[in-house]
């Protein structure tokens, strides 16, 4: 295991067996909660059983507005050893259609380490910011089937203003590339076996920005997996203390329809509700 740091683009370069990152988490793999036959992920990864829903303590970003606040912050959770870990994989497997590794980032080289001694049956979905390493990604690449990955924002300004992050955007376009390049879709009827999926959080008072990451994303993923989505809920902490509004997610969809994206979906205006975020305290 790398000594000082270097497993996605903050690039901390301390020794995590001994201090916390960025991500207020060291080496050990820790995890917030999981969620069984999890349905609240995009239809075509859900099936009947739906998604083993592991989210992992801690991140590499600071998005003032998380609705994960409650474990993004690090230090909530169970630690597991690399063997734990992969007990639990072998476990949840037989009961659910896929394995969705929720905010993995900081977590890649000890998750690679044990997804080396064992790959799990069921596809894994890696489900992150977009604020990746692309070296980590290459050597992650055949062990994930699906990159479920953000696109938040159009420029490296709003990044720093909403993420604490100087250069969202000019990772996320190289991630963005990387994963269209190395994962065609594969189906296995209506659900995804392999591929990509991009999502985009449409934010109140930012709609300009919404605008041009479709923009953006119509250049080179009209053919793939978009998922645009209404949910924003304030937070205690958040600077934006407001939900959508319905002319503004109207400019939105709009826009995707002007734009011809062939796939994906457009997540209801409704979907802006506390009982989306899981209650991670029990």
């Amino acid at each position: 295991m790398t000594k000082f740091c270097d497993c996605c683009p903050r690039k901390c370069q301390i020794n995590r067996a001994e201090q916390v990152g960025f991500c207020n988490e060291k080496n050990r793999i820790r995890i917030a909660k999981i969620i069984d036959n999890f349905m609240w992920e995009e239809p075509c990864v859900t099936k009947e059983n739906g998604v083993c829903a592991i989210f992992f303590s801690g991140c590499n970003l600071k998005c003032s507005y998380c609705q994960n606040y409650a474990i993004s912050k690090g230090q909530v959770g169970k630690e597991y050893s690399i063997q734990e870990f992969i007990n639990l994989l072998k476990d949840k497997e037989k009961t659910n259609s896929y394995f969705d590794f929720i905010t993995p980032t900081h977590f890649s080289e000890v998750i690679l380490n044990a997804l080396k001694m064992y790959k799990p049956k069921i596809p894994i979905i890696w489900n992150s910011s977009g604020y990746e390493d692309i070296e980590m990604l290459k050597k992650l690449n055949d062990y994930i089937d699906i990159y479920l990955i953000d696109f938040k924002y159009s420029n490296n300004a709003i990044g720093q203003k909403y993420s604490n992050c100087q250069n969202y955007f000019d990772i996320a376009k190289k991630v963005l590339n990387f994963c269209i390049e190395n994962k065609k879709d594969v189906h296995d009827g209506n659900f995804l076996k392999r591929g990509i999926i991009i999502r985009h959080l449409v934010l109140p008072n930012e709609i300009n920005n919404s605008l041009e990451v479709l923009s953006l994303l119509s250049e080179s993923c009209k053919d793939r997996i978009i998922s645009v989505m209404s949910q924003f809920t304030p937070t205690p902490n958040s600077p934006i203390q407001r939900r959508l509004k319905p002319i503004e997610y109207k400019i939105i969809t709009k826009k995707i329809e002007e734009l011809g994206f062939k796939y994906g979906y457009i997540q209801d205006f409704d979907s802006a509700s506390d009982c989306f975020i899981p209650n991670f305290l029990n």
